[in-house]
């Protein structure tokens, strides 16, 4: 260990520039939020332990509200379910005793007319034990000494057949310990559950003061509201699986089990691993949008890459929803699939909107700046104002010091002539019957002394510009690169007009065959 420290201080004298830190100490930022996440799950599994009678009492709930459920569609309208199973134990504990000892028995109770529950439960329970269905009406029509009231509501209860088992209810909703430890884990385990629900919005405030000093501005923005959310979303799971999906489900695997024919008993422990595995996936499950939307604030994700993929995604949550289920049943995984199906398509319209309102604050925030940028110094438009501001006043100095004669007409800068200009001519196509005496006076007419063309004008302005280089200063090394690249234009433009000029008239006719 002691080697592999001076290893890594070593690693981070030599890496270390100022900005970066050390590894070590990244080491020491992770234990310091290990130690505090766990003591923090250590406080709060405590303090649940305190409440774990009410905590297994809400636990219970969803599969007591199941079994009540069930009873009362068998049972008439008048007989609730505890009615019930209260007549059956007192039917079973009062059939040796006498009328008297009955009567006196059944006056104990709050519960009224149990007396009577008790003796259509008793006939019930015989009746179901006869094979043969009709067979029990004929018992129930035979029997002696019965009122009427009594046979009438013994005929409901074959014909709705609820349960005949005594406890009945313990046995579905308190269940059974089948190890000595069992019940003492279950309290732990139940403790630590309630802890982590309600510790989560600690243990996210320590890992985000892990992760952030690593993050840019714009990441830590979106984070801390992500934490607030998240836990809320979280929350939102955990209930919504509660009152939901829990009882949604147990209600399918006890409908099940009783259309097989198998009485439901299930081990307490086996039922609250399943209660709180699938109590926790969901509010896990339902930090889905809390996850993809910080992906879109910082840039990561958007919405034409969700909406462009968002059949992959779907197939995703199915197959991750089939993992982490606690069974492995169709409903389960579409009871969660289903919903994250749905936050992911809220998390589309969202990342949506969200871009649709940068936008428009982009658009204003361009409206607003462009008066200022315009008339800023330096801008485009200004430099584009400045040009032309200057090129007027070059105009209005030239037209100052070359003053028109009267009758002459102002020259713009544009060439105009009637015939074509000397580019066109030199382009024209060469006629093989035309005689060199017509070429030459076809060049002579476009060059003559009288003629005004573009060569006059660009020797005037080249002689201009070289007086007023020589008179300027030529400290500016761009501005000796411009004359130097003025001079060779000069050059070149001399040399083309004397390729343009047509050479000298051959002596014989057979040059001129030849040429042709």
């Amino acid at each position: 260990m002691f080697l592999l420290t001076k290893a890594f201080k070593l690693r981070d004298k030599v890496n270390n520039d100022g900005h970066e830190k050390p590894f070590l100490e990244h080491l020491e930022d992770l234990r310091v939020m290990i130690t505090r996440i766990v003591a923090t799950l250590m406080i709060s599994t405590l303090l649940c332990y305190f409440f774990k009678d009410t905590l297994m009492d809400l636990l219970r709930q969803p599969i007591e509200t199941v079994w009540e459920q069930n009873q009362q569609s068998k049972l008439p309208e008048e007989i609730t379910p505890d009615i019930w199973e209260q007549a059956k134990n007192a039917s079973h504990f009062s059939a040796s005793l006498s009328e008297d000892s009955k009567k006196l028995y059944f006056d104990q109770f709050d519960t009224p007319r149990l007396s009577f529950y008790a003796e259509c439960a008793g006939y019930y329970r015989a009746a179901r034990s006869i094979e043969i269905p009709e067979h029990r009406i004929t018992f129930i029509d035979s029997l002696p000494d019965t009122s009427k009231a009594v046979r009438d509501q013994t005929k409901k209860l074959l014909k709705s057949e609820p349960s005949v088992q005594l406890n009945a209810k313990n046995n579905v909703v308190y269940m059974r310990s089948l190890k000595p430890t069992e019940t003492f884990m279950l309290s732990l385990k139940l403790a630590f559950f309630a802890g982590l629900i309600i510790s989560f919005p600690f243990i996210l405030t320590f890992a985000l003061q892990f992760i952030i000093p690593g993050l840019k501005e714009n990441e830590k923005k979106a984070l801390w509201p992500a934490m607030i959310i998240g836990f809320g979303l979280f929350l939102c799971g955990v209930f919504f699986c509660y009152f939901i999906v829990l009882p949604k489900a147990l209600e399918f695997f006890y409908l099940y089990s009783a259309s097989m024919g198998v009485e439901n008993e299930w081990r307490i422990g086996e039922y609250i691993t399943f209660a709180t595995q699938f109590t926790l996936i969901f509010g896990l499950a339902f930090e889905l949008p809390v996850v993809v939307m910080t992906l879109v604030k910082i840039g990561l994700l958007d919405y034409e890459v969700m909406s462009r993929t968002r059949s992959y995604a779907i197939v995703s949550i199915f197959i991750i929803a089939a993992i982490i289920t606690p069974t492995g049943d169709a409903l389960t995984l579409c009871m969660l699939a289903g919903p994250m199906t749905l936050l992911y398509e809220f998390c589309i319209w969202f990342a949506y909107f969200t871009r649709k309102k940068e936008l428009k604050e982009e658009a204003e925030a361009r409206a607003t700046q462009a008066p200022r940028i315009a008339a800023a110094p330096g801008s485009l438009a200004a430099l584009e104002a400045a040009e032309c501001h200057l090129d007027d006043d070059d105009e209005e100095d030239y037209a100052n010091d070359h003053p028109l004669d009267e009758g002459d007409e102002f020259d713009d800068g544009e060439y105009e002539c009637e015939e074509n200009t000397k580019l066109d001519t030199l382009r024209a196509p060469y006629d093989p019957n035309s005689s060199p005496e017509e070429d030459y006076d076809h060049h002579e007419n476009h060059y003559g002394e009288d003629h005004f063309c573009e060569e006059d004008f660009n020797n005037e302005h080249l002689e201009e510009e070289a007086s007023l280089d020589q008179e300027s200063s030529v400290d500016d090394p761009q501005l000796v690169d411009a004359i130097a690249k003025l001079e060779e234009l000069r050059e070149k433009i001399k040399a083309l007009e004397k390729n343009a000029l047509p050479a000298e008239e051959p002596d014989s006719s057979d040059d001129a065959d030849n040429k042709n």
